[in-house]
């Protein structure tokens, strides 16, 4: 593992201490599981990703926990209407997305892990898991305060996902081993400034003792 990924930068960089504070756990944390779809990692998939294995597994393992445990588990996948209306400029930007019309073949946004009964799956359009969706209020609800963050890609909807989870006054904590990019580096980068700014960056490990806990 790099030294950019493990270490806070703020702590290395030009303005020492003005970045990389942490928000911590509370006491009522939640899963949500970006995006995980075939898309992004079935070989042939239009969203493929180099090094997803590990990734799916270690989200099975978060999925596990959180399940043993009796935390809320959410999950998020992306779905357009036939012919892309609902898709926006985003779908302009990025035309891949267009495998997760409502008429695309190849069922490329069927989950990699299958939820269980009773795990809702957020809707979205948007990189973003609570842009235009009734995710906030869902976590609200069940009296979530922090939220795990695993999933694809790290730079796209895993980033916005916390970020916005920050906005909307949730701990975010994006498990580093549980998300994946199309390139190690893009990966680690993404980590290292979600760490600096917007979410506190975890390993598996710590994520585990923290799912585990009831």
């Amino acid at each position: 593992m790099s030294e950019l990924a493990r270490s806070p930068v703020g702590a290395a960089g030009p303005h020492g201490e003005a970045f990389s504070g942490r928000v911590g756990w509370g006491s009522r944390p939640a899963l949500l599981v970006v995006d995980l779809v075939r898309a992004y990692t079935d070989p042939g998939g239009p969203f493929a990703l180099p090094n997803s294995a590990a990734a799916v597994e270690a989200t099975a393992a978060l999925v596990a926990a959180a399940r043993e445990a009796g935390h809320p588990l959410l999950w998020t996948v992306v779905r357009y209407s036939p012919g892309l209306a609902d898709g926006g400029l985003f779908v302009r930007k990025v035309p891949a997305l267009a495998c997760f019309a409502g008429d695309a073949a190849g069922g490329w946004g069927e989950l990699t892990l299958a939820p269980e009964t009773g795990e809702p799956v957020v809707v979205k359009q948007y990189a973003s898991a609570f842009f235009g969706t009734p995710l906030a209020p869902t976590l609200l609800t069940l009296g979530v305060d922090t939220l795990v963050v695993a999933g694809v890609s790290t730079s796209g909807c895993v980033r916005a996902t916390a970020m916005d989870a920050l906005n909307s006054g949730f701990r975010p904590q994006v498990v580093r081993e549980a998300c994946a990019d199309r390139t190690d580096q893009l990966h680690e980068n993404n980590l290292a400034d979600l760490d600096a700014k917007y979410a506190d960056v975890v390993d598996l490990a710590e994520a585990l003792v923290r799912l585990r806990s009831r």
